[in-house]
């Protein structure tokens, strides 16, 4: 089963680079400097940042189905990142050192299926995930702290 790995659109983060510390702030959001890389997996750019670039902290409502599974998490923006356009089948380096989680839900927003895999192994459990004629996307998430990274659904 083909799969496609999609990224969020810049376009919904970008007014907030222009803000200032106090503006963010009041919207939960912090700015910061990458000081290790991995570490800053920015969900834009599907990549981790580089040392000593800028970051933005802030929960994104990743599941936003009106059932029990109905999320939000935190996630990086990298500043300045362009949206990533994985090709089918394609796994970003970014998911590849990691330890993921992944979520199948269905159209209802309803969970089906969920496992954990590490990153080398993303393909095969994707592939599996989306074998299954219920599962309408499925969410990967960073294992060990529980954020959102990404949605992969059928190529």
């Amino acid at each position: 089963m083909d799969f496609q790995i999609f990224a969020l659109d810049v376009d919904q983060f970008r007014h907030l680079f222009a803000m200032d510390t106090e503006a963010l702030a009041k919207l939960g959001v912090l700015r910061s400097t990458a000081d290790s890389c991995p570490g800053y997996p920015c969900r834009v750019s599907l990549r981790d940042a580089e040392v000593g670039e800028t970051v933005l902290l802030l929960n994104f409502e990743h599941q936003p189905a009106r059932t029990p599974f109905r999320s939000s998490h935190a996630i990086y923006v990298r500043e300045g990142a362009s949206e990533a356009k994985p090709g089918v089948n394609e796994v970003p380096e970014m998911f590849r050192h990691r330890l993921l989680s992944l979520r199948a839900f269905d159209s209802a927003g309803m969970i089906v299926n969920a496992d954990v895999v590490e990153g080398g192994q993303l393909e095969g459990m994707l592939e599996q995930m989306l074998s299954d004629p219920s599962v309408d996307k499925v969410h990967i998430h960073n294992a060990k702290l529980g954020c959102y990274l990404a949605i992969a659904g059928r190529a």
